[in-house]
């Protein structure tokens, strides 16, 4: 499961206030939901410019004002920020449902490593069970906006349903379904149709 990724470590909420580092309260903040995972810096440009269009998809997907249903969508800031105070005021700032790994936690490391993070800012997206659907979801939600959330959903569903996990080659990064998605051509109803209409054309020469 994506909430199990920090099982047994605190994450912290805006301006440091809480300190979410017990099972039921991971579970709660994150379970159930996609997940993204933010790797980024304050002082780093490219992630000043991504900012605004990911707290704007955040906010179109997730707050009321824009939404009647709210996704169920989470995020966990993995940051490289040069000093504690940098991370600080990054927390400060940051949307309010928004989570982050306290600075200098070697975890984000790990998870840099994991996931094959190699530039700046990079988006990782999880799918509830934990599998990988995209390795870097920048350009897609700069250039797409709330509705590549869909894509993703849609996706998780279809995984949930029809794959079983398979275990990672060691000291690979997760491939997920990023190829499918990042065509953009992706789209499970389609699947399913094709499939059904497969079978009853098999059902058909049966009888």
């Amino acid at each position: 499961m994506a909430w199990a990724l920090f099982s047994g470590r605190a994450l912290l909420a805006r301006r440091s206030e809480l300190r979410l580092d017990t099972e039921r309260e991971l579970r709660a903040a994150l379970e159930n939901r996609l997940l993204l995972l933010l790797f980024a810096a304050r002082r780093c440009p490219r992630c000043r410019g991504f900012e605004p269009r990911l707290r704007r998809f955040w906010s179109r997907l997730t707050e009321p004002r824009h939404t009647e249903r709210p996704e169920q969508l989470g995020l966990v800031y993995v940051g490289s920020d040069g000093s504690e105070r940098e991370h600080r005021e990054y927390l400060r700032d940051m949307p309010r449902a928004w989570l982050a790994l306290p600075y200098g936690d070697e975890f984000g490391r790990e998870l840099e490593r994991r996931f094959g993070v190699s530039a700046l800012p990079a988006v990782v997206v999880l799918a509830p069970s934990g599998a990988v659907l995209v390795r870097d979801a920048v350009p897609e939600i700069r250039d797409l906006g709330p509705s590549c959330f869909h894509n993703w959903r849609q996706a998780a569903e279809l995984l949930d349903r029809n794959f079983q996990e398979r275990q990672e080659i060691p000291g690979s990064a997760p491939r997920g379904i990023t190829g499918i998605l990042r065509r953009r051509k992706y789209r499970p109803e389609s699947h399913r149709e094709q499939q059904q209409e497969e079978e009853e054309e098999e059902e058909g020469q049966r009888g």
